[in-house]
């Protein structure tokens, strides 16, 4: 193999792997530098000139000239009668550059060393991919979606390199399929046995972060900011979002007109539901937002139990948990407080029975279902009514009749 050779062998490594010149001599001529140590001990007294454009590999051996017979390190000195055969006017005392020729080092030698300079470059790519997105964690990136497995996902970004989008950080509702073109944020990047692995997620509140970023102008400028976000991905999220300018309406400016903004963002979580919540440091006020669209009668904070007892009307108490209790959970999570329900049963004088006095008539499951929503007495699931209750439980119509007929029984 000559020299254009190698490099041009090269050359092809540096063209897929997209290697800086800087790099690409470097590596070069640290090959090349193996091969001199294998062949001559050292590489100490060579120049090796590489040009890459021309494909030209030069290398020099710098040594001394001795008297004959008195050469005591012939890696560095030679003979007086061998280097006037170089040139007849050198002369004993002076430097003798002898150019190396690659055909030299035999074809073995050659092959280990583009073996060697293939690795070199792996290791090289390896180090730039894991350097490249180290930088980029926190931002969302766009791929296509090459294969799919049980517990992860391969995503090829534009430069086809290999991300991997982990089952548990998928929304329930994510299917893809090869050829999809998916969204996630860049969650950690981590070397493992020598190879970068890239995880994405789309799960991570910074996702939601990110996508109102790019959504929300005010939110990229830093007029808005967001101070907290909350999911339960796929289902609900609650983001607080505060303004440091009286004239701008966060709230307002993060949804858009008639919702235009955030339309977007729900659409890419697979429609989970967002509230966004003018965040502020009266915690009881942030409590009431929280827990909207929920009423609130009134709230009692416990700072060193970091709990709160928020007081509803019977009819508000569903609204404040939410379906599947996730609205109240959300606020908890927001608020950094245990939140804890209860009636208001102040002004109501009529009688009412505990659900759980039911448990001869209706299954357990069924009244699990009730008290999820927040209806544990006869008269809160009374009050909601059979559209609301199919709306907010897993029931069918005919089981909430007959929930409804039991209940109203006891009061007739």
């Amino acid at each position: 193999m000559e020299p254009k050779e190698l490099i041009d062998a090269f050359s092809e490594f540096k063209e897929q792997k997209n290697i800086d010149r800087a790099s690409m001599m470097s590596i070069l001529e640290d090959v090349f530098r193996g091969m001199l140590k294998k062949k001559y001990e050292t590489d100490e007294n060579f120049d090796i000139i590489i040009n890459t454009e021309k494909g030209d590999l030069e290398a020099f051996r710098n040594r001394v000239i001795v008297e004959d017979g008195k050469v005591e390190d012939p890696a560095r000195q030679i003979e007086y009668s061998e280097a006037v055969k170089i040139s007849p006017d050198f002369e004993i005392g002076e430097e003798v550059s002898e150019s190396i020729k690659l055909s030299d080092f035999g074809r073995r030698a050659i092959l280990a060393a583009r073996q060697n300079l293939m690795g070199k470059v792996t290791e090289l790519e390896k180090d730039a991919l894991f350097r490249k997105y180290e930088n980029r964690v926190g931002e969302i990136v766009t791929g296509e979606v090459y294969q799919v497995w049980k517990k992860e996902t391969l995503v090829l970004d534009d430069e086809g390199n290999e991300l991997l989008l982990p089952k548990n950080e998928q929304i329930s509702a994510d299917f893809f399929k090869k050829g999809d073109t998916v969204r996630a944020v860049v969650l950690r990047v981590e070397m493992v046995n020598g190879s970068p692995r890239i995880i994405l997620s789309r799960t991570a509140p910074l996702f939601l972060e990110k996508l109102f970023e790019a959504e929300v102008p005010e939110i990229f400028d830093g007029l808005i900011t967001i101070r907290k976000i909350v999911r339960e991905p796929g289902e609900r999220a609650k983001v607080a979002v505060e303004s440091y300018d009286d004239r701008i309406d966060p709230v307002g400016a993060c949804v858009g007109m008639k919702g235009s903004r955030i339309h977007g963002i729900v659409r890419e979580l697979r429609n989970e539901n967002i509230d966004v919540i003018n965040y502020t440091n009266n915690l009881p006020l942030l409590i009431s937002r929280s827990l909207s669209p929920a009423k609130i009668t009134s709230i009692k904070i416990d700072e060193e139990a970091k709990r709160a007892l928020v007081y509803l009307k019977p009819d508000q108490v569903s609204l404040a948990i939410g379906k599947g209790g996730y609205n109240i959970r959300l606020a908890s999570k927001l608020t950094e407080l245990e939140i804890d329900v209860y009636r208001d049963v102040e002004d109501d004088t009529e009688e009412d029975v505990d659900l759980d006095e039911f448990s001869d008539e209706i299954e357990a499951w069924i009244l699990d279902q009730l008290k999820a929503i927040g209806c544990d007495t006869a008269k809160s699931v009374l009050n909601l009514g059979v559209e609301d209750l199919v709306k907010r439980t897993d029931l069918e119509e005919e089981t909430v009749l007959e929930v409804i007929r039991i209940l109203n029984a006891e009061f007739e």
